[in-house]
C-alpha cells in the first residue's frame, strides 16, 4: 500500500516530501537541478519518489534553469529547477532572468540555511529572494512547513497565469526537515483568462475596418494564448500580411502564404518594410523593444497601432497606440472578429508582393558552406515536431531568418536577455518535453559557454544534434566592430584550437567536422539516426554578416541589405 492515499487526512510528511509530493500533484513529471548541502533533504525525497518524478542532473545550475525553460517552451507546462543555497542559487539567476524577459513559466526551488542562521552570513547563505526580486513574477521565503504545499501551489498558479513568468521559492533546511499534515489537492488552474473591454474592442474594430494597408505583428503571446486560428482568420478577413518577433517564430507554419517572417533589426526585408509602410499595425501579444522599432521617433510614423496584450504594462510603454486592449489575445480576437468587415486590398498586396520580390534579390544564394546554406540543409532533415534551439549571436539570426517550422512551440531562443550559453541546456529540456530529438544551432563562442552540458546529454543519452557555426570569432561582435568601430577587433578573435569532433568523442558522444554542404548533408543524416548527442562542426568564414540589418539608432529608411565595406 502506498505511503499516501489521496484524500486521506492526517498523513504526516516532512517538508522535503511535501515539496516533491506537491510537484507530482501539480503534474510535474521532470525536474532539472543540482544537489548541495542545503537541499539534500529534497534530494532524499526525490530518491524516494523516483518512480513518480524524473530528475535530470545537469553539469551546472545555469544549464538546469535553461533546461527547465526549454521544457516549458515546448510543452506549455511549468518548468521546474532545483538548487542548493548560496552559489547554487546564484547560478540560477541568469536562467531565471532569461525566462522572465521571455515570459516563460518556471518555478525555481532553492534550499537555504536553517532559519536560525538566516542573516548571520553562515556558510553558503545568500538572500536569493532579494537577489531575484526584479527578475521574477514573485518569490517566496517559506518560514513554516505548514505553508509549504500551498506556497508551491500558488507559485504554479502564478507562473502560468496571465503573462507567464518565473517564480522562486526559498526553503530553509529546517523547514524541509519539519513535519506537518499533508493533503493532496487538485492541480491548480491558471487564472481565468478575460477578453478586453467591449468599448475597446469596438474602437479597435472601427480603426481596423478603415485600414487600407493593415499589417499583423505577433509575438510569443499568440503562442501562449493559442490564438493562431483567430489571427489567421483575421488576416484573411482584412487581407493583411503577417510578421512576427523572434518569440513568435514557429507560431504559425513558416510556409503560410501570408507569413512574411520575423521583423526587426535582422528581420526579413519584406516583413520589416511592410510594417514600415502599413497604415494600421495590429500587434498581438508582442513587445515593441528596440530591436523591433529602431529609432522610435521614426518607427511606423504613418501607422495607427492597435495593441492587444494580456499585460497592460506593455500598452504604450515604448510606442504610442491609438487603441490599447488589455486582455487575452484569443478571447479578444474572438469578440473582435464578428465586428470586422471582409475586404480585399489588391493595391496593398501588390506592394507587399513587390517587397517579397525585392527580398529575393538580397538572399544569399552563394555556393559553399555559407550560413544560410547550413540552415537550408538542416531544414531537409527536420521533422514536423523537431524542436530547434539556438544560442545568441549571428547563428541565432541566421536561424530565425531561414528555419522552417510546421508545428507551434518548436523554437527556443533567448530573445529578451540574449543569453549566450542558453542553448545546450534548452536543447536538453526541449528533448525531454515532447520526448523527441532536438537540434541546437550555436556558434563556437556561445558553445564555449555551455559545452559542459554535453556531459549531461551523454549521461542521459539525450538525442540532440549540435550544429556549431565555427568561424573562430565572436561573429556578431565582429560584425559591429567592422561596421561601426573602424575594424578594431578588440577581443573578438577567439584564437582557440578546439577540435570539437575530438571533444565530442572525449565526452562519449560522436561528431565530425564538415566544410561543404554535401558533407553537412551526410553528417546530418548520420546525426538524426544516432540515439544520443551528435556534434557537427561547420567551418564558416569569419567575415560572414547577418543581413538585413538596421544600424543602431536607425530606422527602416536606413536598412542595410548588402555589405558595403571592404573587408
Amino acid at each position: 500500500m502506498r505511503e499516501f492515499e489521496k484524500g486521506v487526512l492526517g498523513v504526516q510528511l516532512c517538508g522535503s516530501d511535501i515539496i516533491v509530493k506537491t510537484l507530482i500533484e501539480q503534474g510535474c513529471d521532470t525536474v532539472f537541478g543540482y544537489p548541495g548541502g542545503q537541499i539534500l533533504n529534497v534530494y532524499d525525497s526525490l530518491y524516494k519518489y523516483q518512480d513518480e518524478i524524473n530528475h535530470i542532473l545537469t553539469a551546472h545550475e545555469q544549464g538546469a534553469t535553461h533546461a527547465a525553460d526549454g521544457y516549458a517552451r515546448v510543452t506549455g507546462k511549468v518548468g521546474v529547477v532545483i538548487s542548493t543555497s548560496g552559489p547554487g542559487a546564484t547560478n540560477l539567476v541568469t536562467g531565471i532572468a532569461t525566462a522572465y524577459l521571455d515570459s516563460i513559466p518556471m518555478v525555481a526551488i532553492c534550499g537555504n540555511v536553517p532559519t536560525t542562521q538566516i542573516g548571520t552570513d553562515s556558510f553558503q547563505e545568500i538572500d536569493i529572494t532579494g537577489v531575484t526580486l526584479p527578475i521574477t513574477k514573485h518569490n517566496y521565503f517559506v518560514g513554516s512547513v505548514e505553508d509549504l504545499a500551498d506556497t508551491i501551489r500558488e507559485a504554479f498558479k502564478l507562473a502560468k497565469s496571465g503573462r507567464p513568468g518565473p517564480v522562486l521559492i526559498d526553503v530553509p533546511k529546517d523547514v524541509q526537515i519539519a513535519q506537518c499534515e499533508y493533503e493532496e489537492k487538485a492541480t491548480v488552474q491558471k487564472d481565468e483568462p478575460f477578453a478586453a473591454k467591449d468599448v475597446r474592442i469596438i474602437e479597435a474594430a472601427s480603426i481596423i475596418n478603415f485600414a487600407k494597408r493593415p499589417f499583423i505583428y505577433f509575438g510569443g503571446g499568440v503562442i501562449t494564448s493559442e490564438a493562431q486560428v483567430e489571427m489567421l482568420e483575421l488576416s484573411e478577413k482584412i487581407d493583411a500580411p503577417i510578421g512576427c518577433s523572434l518569440m513568435g517564430l514557429s507560431g504559425i507554419p513558416t510556409d503560410h502564404p501570408r507569413f512574411l517572417g520575423m521583423q526587426g533589426m535582422h528581420g526579413h526585408f519584406a516583413s520589416s518594410m511592410s510594417m514600415h509602410n502599413a497604415d494600421v499595425i495590429l500587434s498581438l501579444g508582442v513587445r515593441f523593444n528596440d530591436r523591433v522599432t529602431g529609432n522610435r521617433s521614426k518607427f511606423a510614423t504613418g501607422a495607427k497601432i492597435v495593441h492587444i496584450d494580456v499585460d497592460g504594462s506593455e500598452l504604450n510603454k515604448t510606442v504610442n497606440s491609438v487603441c490599447g486592449l488589455r486582455g487575452d489575445v484569443k478571447l479578444t480576437l474572438q469578440k473582435l472578429l464578428p465586428l470586422i468587415n471582409e475586404d480585399k486590398k489588391e493595391e496593398w498586396m501588390k506592394k507587399v508582393n513587390a517587397f517579397r520580390v525585392e527580398e529575393e534579390t538580397y538572399l544569399d544564394n552563394r555556393e559553399g558552406l555559407t550560413p544560410r546554406r547550413v540552415i537550408l540543409t538542416l531544414n531537409k532533415h527536420l521533422g514536423e515536431n523537431t524542436a530547434v534551439c539556438t544560442d545568441v549571436g549571428q547563428h541565432q539570426m541566421w536561424s530565425a531568418q531561414s528555419l522552417n517550422f510546421k508545428t507551434s512551440r518548436r523554437f527556443a531562443s533567448s530573445g529578451g536577455l540574449g543569453t549566450m550559453g542558453y542553448g545546450f541546456g534548452a536543447a536538453i529540456g526541449t528533448a525531454y518535453g515532447p520526448g523527441e530529438r532536438s537540434v541546437l544551432i550555436t556558434g563556437d563562442g556561445s558553445f564555449g559557454m555551455n559545452l559542459n552540458e554535453l556531459a549531461t546529454a551523454v549521461r542521459y543519452n539525450v538525442p540532440v544534434v549540435v550544429i556549431i557555426m565555427n568561424n573562430g570569432v565572436l561573429g556578431m561582435v565582429r560584425q559591429w566592430q567592422t561596421l561601426f568601430y573602424d575594424k578594431h577587433y578588440s577581443n573578438s578573435v577567439l584564437q582557440r584550437k578546439t577540435d570539437f569532433a575530438a571533444f565530442a568523442r572525449s565526452f562519449g558522444a560522436d561528431g565530425e567536422a564538415v566544410t561543404t554542404p554535401e558533407e553537412l548533408d551526410e553528417a546530418l543524416a548520420k546525426a538524426f539516426k544516432t540515439e544520443g548527442p551528435y556534434i557537427i562542426d561547420c567551418k564558416i568564414d569569419k567575415d560572414e554578416f547577418v543581413l538585413p540589418m538596421l544600424p543602431p539608432g536607425g530606422s527602416m529608411d536606413d536598412i542595410i541589405t548588402k555589405l558595403e565595406v571592404e573587408l
